[in-house]
């Protein structure tokens, strides 16, 4: 048990130290990889490979699960064709990443190995089935049987096999997400965040222009604080108050209900700040890269939550 704990503290210093390096990967990709200065392909490439490399030094030859399950998924799509490939694909991602999971508790203690491979093939299994219902929706359906948000989500052709890694896959986002539409990520390898398009009169598109790109800088800096607040409170407040000490015996045993309540809600509220760190770091990198601009608000000041692992404030309340 003792060699368990000590293993899952070394993945999280390998899962922190992974991320550490994929935010300062991110600054890099787009100072010198920027869409206006490299093709699309290199991007991808260069996404993918910083990605799989990643999630190998984070968890060893697990990582191969990624592959496993991202190359199956689409030999599916290409196989079955686009009428029920996104029912077999829902089936068969869903399936592994249950074998996955059920394989894990047997192997490893559940209570202390948090930081696995099993929890960035949650990502890529919700990435797996949102585009190939995406993908169903843009080649097989009409548009009329199509709500709204259905519409602006359907992808209208195959993603090669690069692409379709690189959505899965990229260094950005491979090990901790936010999970993203397939539209926004192949917008954001191209450089077309930033394009407008203009409508006639008739409502089809007639001209197309860009606006000046903002920097990330300030968003990506306050998210970093809020890492930095999150994992200072957790590391202080929940030393003091383990969540362990919720099923001691003694206290179990001597402690009055109101107490019980009182110390479970404290305990539980200093443990979820290890979450908020590493989710909200993920947001930081995938900033950091120029990717999750949304546009402006009626301030105009830039906004950079396109995509967003989680609101803490409304989670807490």
């Amino acid at each position: 048990r003792r060699s368990l704990v000590w293993l899952a503290k070394f993945m999280m210093v390998n899962f922190v130290v992974c991320q550490l390096f994929a935010l300062l990967a991110a600054i890099w990709f787009r100072t010198y990889l920027h869409s206006s200065k490299t093709s699309s392909f290199i991007r991808h490439v260069v996404a993918t490979l910083l990605g799989l490399y990643l999630a190998l030094f984070c968890f060893g030859w697990y990582a191969l699960h990624f592959l496993v399950q991202s190359g199956i998924s689409y030999c599916i799509m290409i196989i079955i064709g686009v009428e029920n490939m996104h029912n077999y694909c829902f089936v068969f991602a869903l399936g592994y990443l249950t074998v996955c999971q059920v394989t894990r508790v047997y192997i490893f203690d559940y209570g202390q190995y948090s930081a696995d491979f099993s929890g960035p093939m949650m990502i890529i299994t919700q990435k797996i089935t949102s585009l190939a219902c995406e993908i169903h929706d843009g080649m097989f359906r009409k548009d009329e049987e199509l709500t709204s948000s259905q519409r602006d989500l359907a992808v209208r052709r195959m993603p090669s096999l690069l692409e379709y890694l690189s959505y899965n896959c990229n260094f950005m986002g491979i090990l901790a997400g936010p999970l993203c539409s397939y539209k926004d990520y192949i917008t954001f390898i191209e450089g077309r965040s930033y394009h407008i398009t203009q409508s006639g009169e008739n409502g089809k598109e007639e001209t197309q222009y860009e606006r000046t790109e903002p920097s990330p800088n300030t968003a990506v800096v306050q998210k970093l604080l809020v890492c930095g607040l999150s994992l200072l409170f957790h590391l202080t407040i929940c030393t003091t108050l383990p969540v362990e000490y919720n099923i001691d015996e003694h206290f179990q045993a001597t402690a009055s209900w109101p107490t019980k309540i009182i110390y479970l809600y404290i305990s539980l509220l200093a443990a979820r700040p290890k979450y908020y760190f590493a989710w909200t770091l993920a947001d930081a990198i995938n900033n950091a890269a120029g990717f999750g601009f949304r546009g402006y608000d009626e301030n105009g000041a830039a906004r950079w939550d396109l995509i967003s692992n989680l609101r803490i404030q409304q989670i807490e309340m």
